[in-house]
This record gives structure tokens, C-alpha cells and sequence, in this order.
């Protein structure tokens, strides 16, 4: 009985991807961005633990509906063929009480915060369920996917200050655009099999010119973080952040240069060390060094 229990637990683990934190992870960094600069680089505690949680919760509730989403494709794609919902170790009822519990711990989570945020939650609700429907209708659902992931950065700006002011979006499409560079990267992993049975992303829509675009993207993204200092009025120090970040970059670009699956899928991997330069360059920055 303990060892069903137990598989069951692994497999809801697998559904979920807990057992992958790389996804939480992409969402979690811009959102701690985003509170430390509505703090003032101070945030609560509490708020910090609640943004936490929520980006562990939101995320996992994102890859359960992406799974419902893409049962019938996944067997046919060589990266996800073994999903517990292709494979039907896991129930689509199963799968949808899972999604319902983890909606409902991000709902209390949200209810600790201010009326604000729990208005824009509703927002991040429909965009993490429309993004895995998107890959049906059009070849930008990474753009959706990227507005998703930085929708925390509004809700943490709305928890902290009771507003969302302007320079809230300089960070928020920032994101979204860094979202996109590194979902095309996850893309070209799967490529080929995503031809075949005719799901569209950036990658396939870029083609050939994707290196190029992708590497454009980038630059985006280094002016947006550079035009972040001066709005945030942030120190000198937070220029290492975003120095680490534009080397990263460089990295990503090495990996893919080929188009190979392994090396493309590392340079995925690697923005969660973007996310933490960033961050680090953030906390740097808020530090009163006068």
C-alpha cells in the first residue's frame, strides 16, 4: 500500500515537475526581481515566502494543464514521450484534481497579500492556461508563455506598493522577451518531432534565421536591464549583474551554434544562472553604499 501510495507520489511529482526545478526557477527569479525593486531592496518576509511558493505552485499547476493540453502530441515528440498523461499512468481526472489543488494553495496564498494582487492573480490564471493552447493556433506562443512567466512581477509590485506604476512594465517586457529566448532554445530541442505533428513555436517559425533573432532578442534584453538603473535609481555594482548576464548570453549563442538537441537544451538550462545574475546585480544595487 505505501509503495503504490508512494509511485503515485512520484508520478504526480513527474506530472508536475517537481522533480525538475529549472521551470519554477525561470519563473521565480524575475518575480524576486520585481520585489526587490518595489521594496526598495527591503521586502517583507512574508511576501518573499509567499512569491516563493507561488512560483512553485503556479508553475506546477502550468505543466499539469500543458500536459492535458498536449496528451495527444506528446507520445509522438522523443523529449516527451514518457509524460505520465501520454503514457496514461496518470488519469486526466487525475490530472485535473491536481491542477485544482494547486490552484486552490495559490488562491490562499494570494488571499495573504492586498485586493490588488488577488485581481491581477486572475490574469496570471488565464494566461498559464491559455499559453498551452496557443502552440495550436499560432507560431508566437512563446510570447504568451513569456507573459505568463512575468506576470509575477506586476502582482509583486501590487503587494508591495497597493500600484503598478510605469516602470513596472520595463521589467515585465524584459522578461517576456528573455521568456522568448530561452522558450525558442527549449524548442529547438524539439523541432523535428513538433514538424511532424504540426505544433508551432518560435523556433519553427524562425527557421534558419532563428541564431540570428534569438541573438537580437538578447541585445533587447541587455538594454532593458541597462535602462532598469537609472529608473530604479540602482548603484553602480548592479552593472555585474547584467555584465554576467550579456556573457551568458555569449555561452547560449556557443551552444546552439550547431542546432544540436543536448547543447540547445543546456543553453536553456543555462538562464536560470541569467535569472541569478540579475538578481544578485539587483540586490547589489539597492544597497545603500553612500
Amino acid at each position: 500500500m505505501k509503495t503504490a501510495s508512494l509511485n503515485r507520489l512520484k508520478l504526480y511529482a513527474q506530472l508536475t515537475r517537481l522533480n525538475r526545478p529549472i521551470g519554477w526557477l525561470l519563473v521565480l527569479w524575475p518575480t524576486l526581481w520585481g520585489l526587490w525593486l518595489a521594496s526598495d531592496g527591503l521586502p517583507r518576509l512574508d511576501l518573499f515566502v509567499i512569491y516563493t511558493l507561488g512560483a512553485i505552485v503556479m508553475r506546477s499547476a502550468g505543466c499539469v494543464i500543458n500536459d492535458y493540453a498536449d496528451r495527444d502530441f506528446d507520445g509522438h515528440v522523443k523529449r516527451t514521450q514518457d509524460r505520465p498523461l501520454a503514457t496514461g499512468r496518470v488519469t486526466v481526472s487525475e490530472a485535473w484534481a491536481v491542477f485544482a489543488a494547486l490552484v486552490c494553495v495559490a488562491f490562499i496564498l494570494v488571499l495573504l497579500t492586498n485586493t490588488l494582487t488577488l485581481w491581477l492573480a486572475f490574469g496570471g490564471l488565464a494566461l498559464a492556461c491559455c499559453y498551452p493552447f496557443m502552440k495550436r493556433y499560432t507560431h508566437l506562443p512563446q510570447v504568451v508563455l513569456g507573459a505568463a512567466f512575468a506576470w509575477g512581477i506586476p502582482m509583486a509590485f501590487a503587494s508591495v506598493r497597493d500600484s503598478v506604476p510605469a516602470e513596472t512594465w520595463l521589467i515585465y517586457f524584459t522578461v517576456l522577451i528573455w521568456t522568448v529566448v530561452y522558450d525558442t532554445f527549449y524548442a529547438m530541442v524539439d523541432r523535428d518531432d513538433d514538424l511532424q505533428v504540426g505544433i508551432k513555436s518560435t523556433a519553427v517559425l524562425f527557421g534558419d534565421q532563428d541564431r540570428v533573432i534569438t541573438a537580437t532578442l538578447q541585445v533587447l534584453v541587455i538594454f532593458g536591464l541597462l535602462l532598469m538603473k537609472p529608473r530604479f535609481e540602482l548603484n553602480n555594482f548592479y552593472y555585474l549583474g547584467v555584465a554576467a548576464a550579456a556573457a551568458l548570453f555569449i555561452y547560449q549563442q556557443k551552444l546552439i551554434r550547431y542546432r544540436q538537441r543536448g547543447p540547445c537544451f543546456k543553453a536553456f538550462l543555462n538562464n536560470n544562472w541569467v535569472g541569478l545574475a540579475v538578481f544578485i546585480g539587483i540586490v547589489l544595487g539597492t544597497l545603500d553604499i553612500r
